[in-house]
């Protein structure tokens, strides 16, 4: 069969490889055509569109780049188009993909979500759009069977695939010394900084963790930096503090790691899988964290806090991301800090919640068997 599926971030380009490996695996004819990343191309997918051309956040972003969005919908419904799939795959990237969806549906073509777009966070009328043009949807997070069942669309859950993921990567890192040394670390204790992979997340939270370094000498801090932003962006905010920047190593930093400052977003969950206890930080724009302020309905901005219902790790948010809040924060984690234990304990609990692994190859085996029912 033929399949077009779309991912639009970092994290979905993991998890639609992930996926892909899945499909090839069930469906030993597949032919697959992908607006992804290099993961999602290395597991077979065509790539016909790189997701950093498409990775416009934040209110104010997306607004100055409407008409290059604009651009890339075109050509990716002349693509659908010309492909004639069997099935569109969406991953997650609400803004572009309900758009192609609706498309997709009056071609006649099903539609299949593949990680819910955070409509119980924000926009929750987006629901509207989904029951009218997705025909079936597979979701990562076991709290969105109830929101989806509220409002009578059924969804199914197996699994969260970041388990797989960090069960993989795990068997690669159970050598520390090696590790470190793969790093150029030295011996001392490391705390991990975990900044976002979005420029303008860099330029708001990275300075306000760097600011906590210099009081904390014993450790070593390491920036986990991400491919897609050159290394001047990271060099500039840095300065002469004592940081060391490593890019696209993060889950080996994490590995390391006896504490993390960590960006909301999936690299929260990454690292509570992983183990270390983390601060989780955020800061935007005034006008972005403005209209958010007016549209966000969840109590949380973490997963892990999302998943568990209730304040697992510190949430610093805009005004609260101040060097007096982290470095109290921060110390309350590190070893015979007096929030370390109950958080690595509540971290055991949030991996029974999400379940077992290999989620990737039971959702894909239930993607190709519902495509050769039908």
């Amino acid at each position: 069969m033929k399949y077009f599926i779309i991912a639009g971030e970092p994290s979905g380009d993991l998890h639609g490889s992930n996926l892909i490996r899945g499909i090839i695996s069930a469906d030993s004819q597949a032919q697959i055509q992908c607006w992804g990343g290099e993961l999602m191309q290395s597991a077979g997918g065509n790539l016909l569109m790189n997701y950093r051309k498409l990775a416009f956040m934040g209110f104010v972003t997306v607004l100055f780049n409407l008409r290059t969005i604009a651009k890339n919908m075109s050509l990716c419904k002349k693509q659908i188009l010309e492909y004639k799939p069997d099935v569109v795959i969406l991953i997650d990237y609400p803004g572009f993909n309900l758009r192609i969806a609706k498309f997709t549906k009056s071609l006649g073509i099903k539609v299949i979500y593949y990680i819910s777009p955070k409509i119980w966070a924000w926009n929750e009328s987006r629901i509207g759009k989904i029951k009218a043009f997705v025909d079936s949807m597979y979701i990562i997070f076991p709290f969105e069977v109830d929101f989806y069942r509220k409002h009578n669309f059924e969804v199914e859950y197996h699994g969260n695939p970041l388990v797989d993921e960090i069960e993989r990567k795990k068997l690669d890192l159970s050598n520390k010394t090696d590790l470190r040394k793969s790093l150029g670390l030295d011996e001392r204790p490391v705390i991990a900084l975990l900044a976002g992979s979005r420029s303008h997340e860099i330029k708001y939270i990275l300075p306000e963790m760097v600011k906590v370094v210099k009081y904390f000498p014993e450790y070593q801090f390491v920036l986990a930096g991400v491919r897609n932003l050159p290394e001047s962006l990271y060099r500039k905010i840095l300065g002469d503090n004592p940081v060391t920047l490593i890019s696209d190593r993060t889950y080996e930093i994490l590995y390391l790691a006896h504490a993390a400052l960590v960006t909301s977003g999936t690299a929260t969950l990454e690292t509570a899988l992983i183990g270390p206890p983390q601060v989780v930080c955020y800061k935007a724009d005034f006008f972005s964290m403005l209209i958010a302020w007016f549209v966000i309905k969840v109590e949380y901005i973490s997963l892990v806090n999302l998943i568990m219902g209730a304040e697992v790790v510190k949430e610093l948010v805009q005004y609260d991301l101040t060097e007096k809040n982290l470095i109290k924060e921060l110390k309350a984690i590190l070893p015979d800090g007096e929030k370390r234990e109950k958080i690595l304990s509540d971290y055991e609990l949030l991996k029974e919640k999400l379940g077992p692994s290999g989620a990737s190859v039971r959702i894909a085996a239930e993607m190709v068997k519902s495509l050769q029912n039908r």
